[in-house]
């Protein structure tokens, strides 16, 4: 609503609905932002009803927190032009005040030691975005020292404040994308990045706060708070309160922060911070933002997010003088932290304003009836929850300065500790009997402990889902007119079928009746064109060395909490002994996947691929999906390169191409709250091609998808096969369609995904993919695991030549319900073609004879 047509009686009447407890719409909020006098003092009043009840609820009444930091300006430099910074500098601005273009290590730890031996135990890295991509000085500082980014050197220098001083390193280093997010992970218990606001125009408009400036898109600053969520980061972040934004886009900023609060639960703290004009700035004639509008939004912030949401005000934004009551009016709005307070440090971003001494920040705090009590970087909500918001590699620093509430233990000084492995390595646990291969129950109950919160917020996740329609047959343009469409269509890919339109492939992906029977027909000419009448198979045993994961993929039922009954872990002696088993009963493959284990060791990929060869030289090795190749680059703080590198040289053989699903974000956030995003998914396949690793493709249908993703899944392997076959390298050696297995599956338990596949969306998946991927790729798969015996034969006849693996156990299907067993001897194999005349051959993993 305008803003000059706020009424006092739309304010009275939001007052009332927030009184109730009522849900606030944009138009409620942005009427009570507006509220002054009486009103306003009304508003506080609720916003601060809510946050004693919240703090009620967290154990902790009548307590404000705050963070003892230092605070370690990494880099002063910085891509973007925000019009109210004085943080950034130029280079040549830098070197007239004799700094470098970063601090250098020693610079770091020495900031880190003094605010260690003054008690702090937060380290705040705070610097520009991405300056090596404006000034030439920075990537030249940076590769003088050996560090690909600016990222690279934070990731480094966390560490060493971890191992040197034991201080919690936060982060906020700006945009970063979910790989950067990934590999930060491990070395800090929390990051931060303020969202500012979600204005379009503050970014577009010229004159404005944050145009010219690339990393104030607000799409992009959202894109990074749902990232950290899905990678379960605690995350700070907040709004920017008064630089030219109206009321209604400051309602729409807070909205969503709540949105993605809810959908993830990875904010840990909002801060509400208040615009305070700078000098040699462009916006050094704007007006600091009034103490009033200042207290709305607020209480507005505490009324949109809820008691459970903590809600910060930095303290030395407004005045803290004796006898002022400034920061008791931000106690009295809702606040309940105070944020990072240094010792040491000044406030780097806003040097003209100092922070309060602790002494003074108690007695406030103290006047308004509160308790002042230090938290660590990572709130205390994070620190019980253990796994898997924290890594197992910091997870001692955390517990050496936490209290049992997670709150700081009162008078803790921090001590270095190494930053490792967690303790064990490889051990063997949980229920091996999944590994058996004859039938069992498969699962002790239908859901894993932690349901309700490791794969987010199910409300969201059917909204998201509720806006892709499933069904996009032609069933509205008429019976004759689909004909047509139908037999242009076939005749299109007939001609030249590796390249149909987007128009015909989707024609063809949704045929039915006689049209599908013609689809699968070509689709089996094609079939025999290039690869004969021969269904191949390998053997080979799958062995998942660990189901537990919390990446949250909310199609799985193979992943477990650590806790939970069907949770298990192979030592490396037990895969090695699996594998010689293998060998003897005539394997050539072992096909090694397995949950996304924080605490799996750093080398834990090689350390498995050597176990295997050092047991079986000649076994090949085909392993690891690019969701775990990146696991890896996290842990390991390789590039995806380099990690490959060492995998080969370890022995790995090829890489499976799971881990897809569907190769579109749309469906793919739907589909995992955590998992790699389609474009990380297509880097790990498209560098294995070129370093001359060979991998697998697959696509999961049949859950939220419809065949347009289909067709564009096909796509964008066909893009991929033909750069790889451009540049000489790998490729693909099959594409293997996955029907979705729905019976124990989370996503379908929570009412959001359909019961799988039907039998005419298998026929079609198979035939168009034999058809589009013509030329390219020359073996489509067909999973007897998904679709038993009968279902198998029938793929045959659409297109597909080759049967997989004997598997001897596959534990991941058997989990999600299937009920075709999980292993298949060689004479069941050359049954299933037999039965409809075609001959079995087994073959390597890259499709050799044998």
């Amino acid at each position: 609503m305008p803003e000059h047509d706020i009424t006092p009686q739309q304010v009275r009447r939001a007052l009332a609905r927030a009184e109730r407890g009522a849900a606030l719409d944009v138009d409620e909020a942005t009427a009570l932002l507006a509220a002054t006098g009486e009103q306003l003092d009304a508003l506080c009043a609720i916003a601060a009803r809510v946050r004693d009840a919240g703090l009620v609820a967290a154990g902790r009444p009548g307590v404000t927190t705050y963070s003892p930091k230092v605070f370690i300006p990494v880099t002063r430099l910085c891509r973007d032009r925000c019009h109210y910074c004085t943080f950034v500098e130029t280079p040549a601005q830098g070197w007239r005040a004799g700094r470098a273009a970063y601090l250098s290590p020693d610079e770091i730890l020495e900031i880190a030691r003094q605010g260690a031996e003054l008690g702090c135990l937060e380290a705040l890295f705070t610097l520009g975005d991405r300056p090596e991509e404006r000034w030439p000085e920075a990537r030249q500082w940076l590769d003088e020292r050996g560090y690909d980014s600016t990222l690279a050197y934070v990731r480094a220098m966390a560490v060493q404040v971890l191992e040197e001083t034991g201080l919690l390193p936060h982060l906020n280093p700006g945009v970063m994308s979910w790989e950067e997010l990934n590999r930060l992970k491990p070395v800090a218990p929390s990051m931060g990045m303020m969202l500012e606001t979600t204005s379009r125009r503050l970014f577009e408009t010229r004159g404005e706060a944050h145009h010219g400036s690339p990393d104030k898109d607000p799409a992009v600053r959202l894109r990074v708070l749902e990232d950290a969520g899905r990678l379960s980061i605690p995350f700070t972040t907040g709004l920017l309160v008064g630089i030219g934004e109206t009321l209604t886009e400051r309602a729409e900023t807070i909205l969503a922060l709540r949105a993605t609060s809810r959908a993830y639960g990875a904010v840990q703290e909002v801060i509400v911070q208040n615009f305070r004009a700078k000098p040699e700035t462009a916006m050094r004639h704007a007006d600091d933002l009034g103490l009033d509008e200042y207290r709305a939004a607020i209480a507005v912030t505490r009324l949109l997010l809820g008691p459970k949401a903590r809600v910060q005000a930095p303290p030395n934004l407004v005045d803290h003088s004796e006898g002022a009551q400034e920061c008791s009016a931000l106690l009295d709005a809702g606040v309940d932290d105070w944020g990072g307070v240094s010792p040491l440090t000044p406030d780097h971003v806003n040097p003209e304003r100092p922070w309060p001494s602790l002494e003074r920040l108690r007695a406030i705090t103290a006047d308004c009836g509160f308790e002042l009590r230090a938290r660590l970087t990572v709130h205390p909500e994070y620190v019980l929850r253990g796994e898997p918001w924290l890594d197992p590699r910091i997870s001692a620093h955390v517990a050496a300065l936490a209290r049992d509430d997670g709150l700081a233990r009162p008078g803790v000084r921090p001590v270095g500790l190494p930053w490792q492995e967690p303790d064990g390595g490889f051990a063997s646990v949980g229920r091996t009997d999944l590994f058996e291969a004859v039938d069992t129950e498969g699962r002790s109950k239908d859901r894993r402990s932690d349901f309700s919160e490791v794969y987010g917020d199910w409300d969201a996740v059917r909204a998201a889902a509720s806006g892709i329609v499933p069904d996009l047959s032609n069933t509205d343009v008429g019976v004759s007119r689909e004909k047509r469409l139908g037999l242009s269509a076939l005749a299109a890919a007939e001609k030249d079928p590796g390249n149909l339109s987007d128009e015909h492939a989707l024609t063809l992906m949704t045929a039915e009746g006689p049209l599908l029977e013609e689809v699968c027909r070509l689709a089996d000419e094609l079939r025999r064109e290039t690869v004969g009448e021969e269904v191949t198979y390998v053997v080979n045993r799958n062995i998942n060395f660990t189901n537990v994961c919390y990446v949250g993929c909310r199609f799985c039922a193979f992943a477990q909490r650590r806790t939970d009954a069907d949770a298990y872990s192979l030592s490396l002696e037990e895969v090695a002994d699996r594998a010689a088993e293998a060998w003897e009963l005539g394997a050539t493959e072992v096909c090694m996947q397995g949950g996304i284990d924080p605490e799996l060791p750093a080398t834990a990929y090689f350390d498995l691929v050597t176990a295997v060869k050092q047991r079986v030289p000649e076994m090949h090795v085909h392993a690891f999906s690019p969701m775990e190749v990146v696991n890896g680059t996290a842990r390991t703080g390789l590039s995806i390169e380099d990690f490959l590198i060492k995998a080969r040289e370890a022995g790995l053989g090829s890489l499976p191409g799971t881990a897809a699903e569907i190769l579109d974000d749309e469906v793919r956030w739907i589909l995992t709250k955590g998992k790699l995003p389609t474009r990380t998914w297509i880097e790990v396949v498209t560098t294995a091609h070129r370093l001359g690793i060979p991998t697998t493709s697959t696509m999961m249908y049949g859950h939220v998808d419809n065949p347009r993703h289909w067709v564009n899944h096909l796509r964008v392997l066909s893009r991929i096969q033909d750069d790889s076959l451009e540049i000489g390298g790998s490729g693909f050696t099959e594409f293997v369609p996955l029907p979705f297995v729905h019976h124990s599956s989370p996503i379908y338990l929570a009412g959001v995904a359909r019961p799988g596949p039907s039998l005419r969306d298998n026929l079609a998946v198979h035939a168009l993919a034999r058809i589009l991927l013509h030329g390219r790729i020359p073996n489509i798969q067909t999973s007897w695991v998904k679709l038993g015996v009968d279902g198998t034969r029938a793929m045959l006849r659409a297109g597909a030549n080759d049967l997989g693996g004997t598997l001897m156990e596959e534990t991941i299907s058997r989990m999600a319900g299937s009920e075709h067993g999980s292993a298949k001897t060689v004479e069941e194999l050359v049954e299933i073609g037999a039965g409809i005349g075609r001959p079995v051959v087994e073959r390597t993993t890259t499709y050799g004879r044998r």
